[in-house]
C-alpha cells in the first residue's frame, strides 16, 4: 500500500465525517426552540423533521426546515465535488448518516428524506427531480408524508441507474434501505390504516 493509497483512503475519510458533521446539525429542533416551541420531539411523531415541525401549526417553519434540511445534504455533496470532483457520494453519504444519527442528539435523530432528496439532486438533478417528483405526486394523491417518501426512495436506484451509473445506484439503494430501517413504524401504522395524514397536528 503506498503512500497515495493511505492518503486517498485518509482524504475518503475525512470528506465522509465533515459530511456527518454538516448533516448532524438537526434544524427542525433547533427551529422549533428557536421559535418557542420546546422540543420538536415531544409533539406528534417525536419526528425533528418538516413533516413534524408542521404539526405546530408553524407552515412557514416547516418550509425553512425542510430547505434547509435539503440543503444540507446538497451543500455537502457541492463542496466536495467542487474540491475533489468524484468524492461527493461520501460527502453525501455522511450527511444522510449524521442526519439519522446525529451526534449533535446522542446519535439519534430524524429519517433523513429531505436530506436525503438533496444529496440525489446535487449528485445527478435528473435523478433528484425525479425523486421529488414520485414524492410529489404520491402525496398529492394519498396525503400520506411517508408513503411519499418510501415511494420515492424505493424508486431511487432506478433512477440513479438510469440518469447517472451504477455508483450511484448503489449509495441509492444503501439509503433506501436506511430509509425503509428508519421508517419501520410508519410502515407498519400504513398497513393497519392508521398513519396521519399531511398537516395533522
Amino acid at each position: 500500500m503506498n503512500m497515495q493509497a493511505d492518503y486517498s483512503y485518509i482524504l475518503i475519510l475525512l470528506i465522509f465525517i465533515g459530511g456527518y458533521v454538516l448533516g448532524s446539525v438537526p434544524f427542525g429542533l433547533v427551529l422549533t426552540r428557536l421559535a418557542g416551541y420546546g422540543d420538536i420531539r415531544n409533539i406528534g411523531s417525536g419526528n425533528i423533521g418538516a413533516t413534524n415541525v408542521l404539526r405546530t401549526g408553524n407552515k412557514f417553519l416547516a418550509l425553512l426546515t425542510l430547505i434547509l434540511d435539503i440543503g444540507k445534504g446538497a451543500i455537502a455533496v457541492v463542496i466536495a465535488e467542487y474540491y475533489y470532483p468524484g468524492l461527493g457520494l461520501f460527502a453525501g453519504g455522511g450527511a444522510f448518516i449524521g442526519h439519522l444519527y446525529s451526534v449533535f442528539l446522542k446519535f439519534t435523530g430524524g429519517k433523513g428524506v429531505a436530506t436525503f432528496l438533496g444529496i440525489m439532486i446535487a449528485l445527478n438533478p435528473f435523478s433528484g427531480i425525479a425523486c421529488c417528483l414520485s414524492w410529489l405526486i404520491t402525496a398529492l394523491i394519498f396525503r400520506i408524508s411517508s408513503l411519499s417518501a418510501l415511494v420515492a426512495a424505493l424508486l431511487s436506484p432506478l433512477y440513479s441507474y438510469y440518469f447517472s451509473d451504477f455508483k450511484l445506484a448503489i449509495l441509492a439503494g444503501i439509503l433506501c434501505i436506511l430509509i425503509l430501517l428508519k421508517h419501520n413504524e410508519n410502515i407498519k401504522r400504513l398497513l393497519n390504516g392508521t398513519e396521519p395524514r399531511i398537516g395533522k397536528k
